[in-house]
């Protein structure tokens, strides 16, 4: 086996595990067997991932499913008899598990229509393929160096079709390639990528006499692997490779036409739904025959213009009136499509170019001109390979949009749609990642008479404001703790309680903000996992996303954390230890691992603590820098401990205040000879009001000096350190010396640091030298002036120290 595709093969199963495997003692669904079912059938499932013995429930994303029975496996398993409607969507689903202890992350599997057929090794020989009969799913394994091949008979004029789902399925890196073959080895029709499929392939054909036709599977590179699972559906219904219009307003009923199928293109009629819906597709069918799968198709608020050929230059452009969208299709190499729109000044539009999004082969690129021809605008890969710019008309008058391909490609199916939407505000929630690649914690699961918490990001998008979150109805017993979210924050802390008697089970729900002075501004949740990664850094080549949040009730836990308030608050440039209590049952005493996920602006923190077996209590330090909002924030700890597992408990909403510094501390500069003492004197400015008084020290002195600390009152406007220096005491200058001030309130202390200065340490002058006196000269007499009043005391100026410091230089210089 080539060295490339060993390590290809042994990256693809690392980074799967590394997905699914890194936090192992939380329950997690890695798999579920088989990779899909037949609708109208009961199909019994294997969910295995760990800690996954008390599973009680599976949560579908979407309608179709009814759960029959689970009959446990092991610890780390279960089968699940489901019953899948007659009428469930074709294609993917997405379900989670509910066990006694949590949540497991959401994986998918596939409904068909066909009948499932699995494979029988050996079937790698073309001499020898499996006999299977047309219009079936096929179930397979695509191992190392491992081609399958299957056998079917068709008569002449059948379409051919195949589509397998590889990459789609999202257990591994598998890139499947097909071919269909006539009994001779000559090839009808291959397909490696299909960009309608991602990076699964699809391929029809039209059998040119009766007889048996083979189809060959197999990883494009002969690198599979044992979790290179394919599904394969063969058999003589449509697969178009695309629809045209691309998209459609919602409401409306439409025609459209699919491209691409061997048996030539077809137009068909379709009710869109009433509502926009994220992923949404159309799926072909002719004489009761359905395409396994559906062709993206986008929903939109604004019906379609469709191009008049000939377009290819601005005088040929085709007509439009907003609202509307461009559709067309750019039929052969170099083809160029332009679109005229009249706009008047002052209107703003968010042009989307729907091209890859809508999987069609197609690499965008948009060119806006004005009247005149004068170019305004253009974009190529703004959303990925597809394009987009906002548009601020800067005129009334007639415009013209062009549309081609990056490399000047062209094609039957390479249809595309641009939609000029007006700028509107969204908002989405989400939880932050802990896990680079997974869903570690991104479900909600409170135990009993517990609580969980976690942070919700909230990115808001054309639009600024404080927001609100808006509670669904939460399960039984459930109770939300929450904040307004301030204008300037997009994250904040949220607290899910759940009462002693609440019972156990929850659901999928769709977890909404909205804009705190106007309701219609408003988002929900999503949340998008990696299912196949490459190596570090590289693409995503599959991922999922949906848009409801977990939230389940799980079993009592043995313990519960809270976060003690502080009575005081941290100022800036401050520190403080904030005490986190656990309660134990009797009997149970684990270490305890303490987070503070949410840190006000201008707090940090240590990434965990620990409460060690055998211990109650734990101090969580944090600092509060110069810039720290000041204000009254809620705050929360997290805890897990091992319960059988990870599980899970958290503080209530804690109040933290964040204050100006109590004083502001002006340091003079020092300096000094080793073996001598100096004075630094310190300024001071009352930055917010104290009773007690605050005590002062000196923080970074150089070794061997020492400050003791100073006493400072409410009413104070200096103080002085005397500062003692040793004989060995390093010379230079030390520049990292500040002043920490701690108050005494409430029982506990404020800390925090002010002023900056310097000291320079000098090594003593030398001794000078003897020199002769000087001849004396015969007094003049004179009166005897009056004796001079007393002066009082004065401390020299840093400037005044400098020149005396600089003429005792001088003397002990001219002494030598």
């Amino acid at each position: 086996m080539p060295a490339f595709r060993m390590f290809r093969a042994a990256l693809s199963c690392a980074l799967l595990l590394s997905v699914t495997t890194v936090f192992a003692a939380s329950p997690r669904l890695n798999l579920i067997l088989p990779r899909g079912g037949q609708r109208g059938q009961e199909v019994e499932f294997t969910f295995s991932g760990s800690v996954l013995g008390d599973a009680e429930e599976v949560m579908f994303y979407s309608p179709g499913f009814a759960l029959r029975k689970i009959e446990p496996v092991n610890g780390n398993a279960f089968k699940a008899t489901i019953a899948i409607a007659p009428d469930a969507q074709l294609g993917e689903h997405v379900c989670q598990v509910r066990t006694k202890s949590g949540v497991s992350d959401f994986r998918t599997f596939y409904v068909g229509y066909l009948p499932d057929v699995a494979e029988t090794e050996p079937n790698n020989d073309f001499d020898a393929p499996q006999a299977i009969p047309m219009n079936v799913t096929v179930s397979g394994v695509a191992n190392n160096e491992d081609v399958d091949y299957y056998v079917i008979e068709a008569k002449k004029g059948d379409r051919i079709a195949v589509e397998v789902e590889g990459m789609r399925l999202g257990t591994a890196q598998f890139d499947p390639y097909v071919a269909i073959l006539d009994s001779k080895r000559f090839e009808l029709a291959s397909a490696d990528d299909s960009p309608l499929l991602v990076q699964d392939c699809l391929t029809t054909a039209i059998a040119p006499e009766d007889g048996r036709y083979i189809i060959e599977v197999r990883e494009s590179s002969y690198a599979g692997n044992g979790n290179c699972r394919y599904r394969m559906h063969v058999g003589t219904f449509p697969r178009p490779t695309a629809v045209y219009p691309a998209g459609g307003k919602v409401g409306d009923e439409i025609e459209v036409k699919f491209i691409g199928d061997a048996a030539g293109d077809f137009t068909q009629k379709f009710k869109l739904p009433a509502e926009q819906i994220d992923e949404y597709g159309l799926v072909a069918g002719t004489e009761g025959s359905l395409a396994p799968s559906a062709n993206t198709f986008r929903l939109s608020t604004v019906g379609n213009t469709l191009e008049v050929e000939p377009n290819n230059d601005r005088g040929t452009a085709t007509p439009s009136e907003f609202p509307t969208a461009f559709n067309g299709i750019l039929q052969e190499a170099g083809d160029q499509d332009f679109f005229k729109f009249t706009a008047t000044k002052g209107q703003q539009f968010d042009v989307e170019c729907f091209g890859r999004r809508v999987r069609s082969p197609i690499d965008p690129v948009m060119y806006l001109y004005d009247a005149n021809g004068r170019g305004i605008a253009s974009n190529d890969d703004s959303r990925g390979p597809d394009s987009y710019f906002r548009f601020n008309v800067p005129a009334d008058g007639e415009y013209t949009l062009m549309v081609r391909d990056h490399l000047q490609r062209g094609g039957a199916d390479y249809v595309y749609r641009v939609e000029f939407l007006p700028i509107q505000p969204t908002l989405t929630l989400s939880i932050p990642r802990v896990e680079r690649y997974g869903q570690y914690r991104q479900q909600i699961f409170v135990a009993r008479g517990n609580r969980f918490a976690t942070t919700i990001n909230l990115a808001r998008q054309n639009f600024g404001g404080d927001l609100v979150l808006d509670p669904p109805q939460l399960p039984e017993g459930v109770t939300l703790h929450h904040e307004k979210v301030p204008a300037n924050m997009s994250v904040m802390p949220v607290v899910f309680e759940a009462t002693q008697n609440a019972p156990l089970g929850g659901g999928l729900f769709n977890f909404v903000a909205h804009h705190a002075e106007n309701a219609e501004i408003k988002g929900g949740f999503s949340n998008t996992s990696d299912f196949i990664v490459g190596s570090p850094g590289q693409s995503r080549y599959y991922t999922k996303t949906v848009n409801r949040l977990p939230i389940v009730v799980v079993e009592e836990l043995p313990y519960k954390i809270n976060l003690v308030a502080p009575k005081v608050p941290i100022a800036r440039n401050g520190a403080m230890n904030l005490k986190v209590v656990v309660e134990k049952k009797e009997g149970w005493d684990e270490n305890v691992v303490v987070q503070f996920p949410f840190r006000p602006p201008g707090i940090s923190a240590r990434s965990s603590i620990t409460i060690p077996k055998g211990q109650n209590e734990g101090l969580y330090p944090i600092n509060a820098n110069g810039n720290a909002a000041v204000g009254v924030w809620k705050v929360i700890a997290i805890a897990w401990a091992n319960v059988g597992g990870n599980a899970f408990s958290a503080s209530d909403l804690t109040p933290l205040e964040i204050s100006e510094p109590y004083l502001n501390l002006t340091l003079n500069r020092a300096a000094t000879e080793q073996g001598q003492a100096t004075e630094i004197a310190c300024k001071v400015e009352i930055g917010k009001e104290f009773d007690g008084p605050a005590t002062v020290q000196l923080i970074g002195l150089p070794n061997k000096a020492v400050a003791e600390p100073v006493e400072v009152k409410k009413d104070s406007q200096e103080v002085v350190f005397k500062v003692t220096t040793d004989a060995t005491t390093p010379e230079g200058r030390h520049k990292n010396i500040f002043a920490q001030v701690t108050i005494p309130m409430n029982g506990e202390a404020i800390v925090h640091n002010s002023g900056s200065t310097e000291l320079r340490v000098d090594k003593p002058l030398p001794p000078k030298v003897d020199a002769p006196k000087p001849a004396a000269t015969p007094a003049v007499a004179a009166a005897k002036p009056a004796e001079p009043a007393a002066k009082p005391e004065r401390r020299l100026t840093r400037l005044e120290m400098l020149r005396l410091e600089k003429a005792k230089k001088a003397g002990g210089a001219g002494g030598e």
